[in-house]
């Protein structure tokens, strides 16, 4: 049983599926990597946990206004850094030199699921939430944090909305 259970979402695009509620359920907090579009959409997603997010490049000033360009957090004793990606059109070294402190970074903004470890750094990014895109499902990705050692889960939402 994992310490803690985070939800890593990006690029809704104002489109906030109800099979997110699914996926992310038993989570303990929440990460949202920008492109959110609709700001209610991060109040609705506070109803699972609390919510940390990011802006991305599409976001305009009404999401702006209420959330940062990147976050760092504790996660049971891993450092999370988050960021949309927009800004470094997520080249890894650019991630890995800005936030050098960080144990897994995520980010959203090219829509594609992954997970990659970089040395000891998980380099991570949610997929798309929203809408499928670039040929892959619409998905998110939980984080497992069990005895400081992370672990990332990624979540097909269409496979749920079945």
């Amino acid at each position: 049983m994992p310490d803690t259970r985070v939800g890593l979402i990006s690029d809704t695009h104002g489109h906030l599926r109800a099979e997110v509620f699914e996926a992310l359920r038993e989570v303990d907090r929440l990460v949202h990597a920008g492109d959110v579009v609709d700001p209610d959409h991060l109040s609705d997603l506070e109803a699972l946990a609390p919510v940390t997010a990011v802006y991305g490049n599409v976001d305009g000033h009404d999401v702006r206004a209420g959330v940062p360009e990147q976050a760092v957090l504790d996660v049971g004793g891993v450092r999370v850094a988050v960021i949309h990606g927009h800004q470094v059109h997520p080249d890894y070294r650019k991630l890995l030199a800005r936030f050098p402190e960080a144990r897994v970074i995520v980010h959203g903004h090219t829509h594609v699921p992954r997970c990659d470890a970089v040395g000891n750094v998980l380099i991570v990014n949610p997929g798309a939430a929203g809408r499928a895109q670039k040929g892959h499902p619409a998905s998110v990705a939980v984080l497992e944090v069990s005895g400081g050692v992370p672990s990332i889960r990624h979540v097909d939402l269409e496979a749920l909305g079945r």
